[in-house]
């Protein structure tokens, strides 16, 4: 018996060995099931996006306290934790826990927070807390309706991103148009709807704004230049509507809307949003204050679909036109996890001109584009492939005598589509100086940053 046995064995080891191993990684997400279909159920994810970064720093930059042209950091750009589930056919609730722009001077006095002693410690906050009811549902049509704290509003897809889907190396953050002013970070606490009609996509929203005194930094004075106001507080009216040409998009997490699909949907959408609140921001006329309405709106296209879906390659790109009143003179500069934490060159009635920041936001218009192009699957082998990019922002802002260009230049390497990708980008962002004889800003040259950023998601 063992002359049989043992042979036996021996072959099938060896043929074992052959064997390439199956890809037993199938599971591609975090899921607890309520009942025995699925259909009600709790989900983890996790997302961690680290940057690795050297910054051509703005004219006069400081880093605590010491002179810096230019600056090279380690940061978290984000890091989140979202627990979220559909408990019943009907009540659904969704939250997000985590921490953004996490670098050596997070903090610091006068940066990310105001006082002192510093702590490095706190940066960590629910970003979204809401609970949602489904009052119909036909095939892939619903309506529901929810409140809490939420990202979902009406100006664009972009303002309301699903930042694990994004294509380029980070979103149009003057699209999320009063971050960390009047919100938490983009989030307000607001009640809502939202729904699929047919090829209609809408959301509706009423949200509470955070008053400005409670951002973390000191409020900007009230001068000539509007600002956001610290009486009269009124709540905020947003809608979005979203005509779907060809396929529906994903309508599970509230708000959060794809970057790109990578080629899975064919996805085609006109969109048009507006957000808009009364005595939103102050100025000074004389001897009187004066408050102005905040009036935002955009009329957008997205077009993200396979090219050739044996290959797996795919386009993605995205067009809009944004229309911005915040009231006379707004402008606001800012920058995505800033390295910097002073500077020897301020522009008066301007913060916050140091380290990587532009004039983000302003009263005016803006233009923006992003397009990409996905390479066919497997042309890295079991490595995944690249997917190119580009993005142009232009601004015409009231206070700039020149337009503000931002240029992205980029490469994704798709190692597992967005859950384990590196992206390396070129950002190129103008610097301005204060006129000589008027309150406009004028173009002062230009700079630069090569960023190198991992993700991981799940």
């Amino acid at each position: 018996m063992k002359k049989v046995i043992f042979p036996f064995l021996l072959s099938v080891t060896v043929a074992m060995a052959q064997v390439k191993p199956a890809d037993d990684n199938i599971k591609s997400d975090i899921r607890y099931n309520l009942n025995q279909s699925g259909s009600h159920y709790i989900k983890v994810t996790f997302l961690n996006q680290t940057w690795l970064r050297f910054n051509d720093n703005n004219p006069g930059t400081t880093v605590l306290s010491d002179a810096a042209s230019s600056t090279f950091d380690i940061g978290l750009r984000r890091t989140r934790l979202q627990l979220f589930g559909q408990l019943t056919d009907r009540i659904f609730f969704y939250t997000q826990f985590g921490m953004n722009n996490f670098n050596k001077v997070n903090g610091f006095p006068g940066y990310n927070t105001a006082g002192t002693p510093s702590n490095r410690k706190v940066a960590a906050f629910f970003h979204d807390a809401l609970g949602e009811y489904e009052l119909q549902r036909k095939g892939t049509g619903f309506i529901r309706f929810g409140g809490g704290l939420t990202i979902v509003n009406g100006l664009s897809r972009f303002s309301q991103p699903s930042v694990g889907s994004i294509m380029t190396m980070d979103v149009p953050v003057f699209g999320q148009a009063t971050v960390d002013q009047t919100d938490q970070f983009s989030r307000k606490l607001a009640i809502y709807s939202r729904g699929q009609i047919g090829k209609v996509n809408y959301r509706l929203g009423i949200a509470d704004p955070f008053p400005i005194e409670t951002s973390g930094s000191v409020p900007p004075a009230l001068g000539t230049h509007s600002v956001f106001a610290q009486k009269k507080h009124k709540m905020q009216l947003d809608g979005l509507l979203i005509y779907n040409i060809f396929d529906i998009e994903d309508n599970t997490v509230p708000g959060y809307m794809t970057g790109t699909y990578l080629g899975k949907k064919k996805v085609l959408n006109l969109e048009a949003g507006l957000i808009t609140q009364k005595n939103a921001t102050w100025r000074k006329e004389g001897a009187d204050t004066t408050y102005s309405s905040m009036n935002l709106w955009s009329v957008a296209a997205y077009a993200d679909m396979p090219v050739n879906k044996e290959k797996g390659t795919a386009v993605s790109g995205y067009l809009g036109y944004f229309y911005t009143d915040y009231g006379k003179g707004y402008l606001r500069y800012n920058g995505s996890m800033n390295p910097a934490t002073g500077t020897t060159l301020p522009i008066t009635s301007v913060g916050g001109t140091h380290g990587n920041t532009y004039p983000m936001f302003g009263t005016g218009s803006v233009v923006y584009a992003q397009a990409g192009y996905k390479l066919k699957d497997g042309l890295l082998g079991n490595q995944g492939t690249f997917m190119p990019f580009v993005s142009v922002q232009h601004a015409d802002y009231d206070r700039l005598k020149d337009a503000m260009n931002l240029y992205n230049l980029g490469l994704n390497w798709l190692i597992k589509g967005h859950n384990g990708k590196l992206t390396l980008n070129y950002e190129n962002r103008p610097v301005y100086k204060a006129g000589v004889a008027t309150n406009e800003l004028v173009k002062n040259g230009r700079k630069g940053a090569l960023i190198l950023q991992y993700q991981i998601s799940i």
